[in-house]
């Protein structure tokens, strides 16, 4: 947040110059997120690819991955290490960002951002709607798989070997190939 107190929105997100970092908007304060690890991004890749191939061929819906907006209201703007949108709700997603809740927001741990996706986005992404919440321990090997029940998010699974979506129960995803 600026020295005045005043909430940063979306235009000024927009105006943030491109420096190769993350830049995310939470309840109107700038936070800048460092460049993820090498453990960080190969289960990235493995889970998207793994999540890519289960929903989006078969047209149950999209899967995006970061650097991709998601814009939850005019003053929380952020870049989720992946997001599943399902068709149903696939007039949320834009040409230049998600504009409301994806069905599952998967954020994958390291050391810098660990409280933050914890704490502050699991705050954001119950409030916002965001129907299922998966925070990713690599050094653990698991998934720390949530859903909304009644507005509240839910601890429905700890998962180290499989996890089906909560959003599409019909799919499950091997964790052990992620871990590989």
């Amino acid at each position: 947040m600026d020295n005045l107190g005043t909430k940063l929105g979306y235009a000024e997100y927009c105006a943030i110059p491109e420096d190769g970092q993350r830049h995310e908007i939470i309840g109107g304060a700038h936070f800048v997120n460092p460049a993820p690890g090498f453990s960080h991004q190969s289960v990235l890749v493995a889970l998207t690819a793994s999540l890519y191939v289960a929903v989006d061929p078969s047209g149950l819906g999209t899967v995006l991955v970061a650097p991709f907006d998601v814009q939850l209201s005019e003053h929380d703007i952020v870049q989720p290490d992946i997001v599943v949108v399902l068709t149903s709700t696939a007039n949320v997603i834009t040409d230049s960002r998600i504009l409301g809740s994806p069905d599952l927001v998967v954020e994958i741990l390291s050391p810098s951002t660990e409280k933050h996706d914890r704490e502050r986005k699991f705050a954001l992404y119950e409030k916002s709607g965001v129907r299922e919440y998966w925070i990713v321990d690599t050094a653990e090997r698991v998934v720390l798989q949530h859903a909304l029940v009644d507005g509240r998010y839910q601890l429905i699974a700890s998962a180290r070997e499989a996890i089906r979506l909560h959003v599409l129960p019909d799919i499950e995803i091997n964790l052990a190939r992620v871990w590989a």
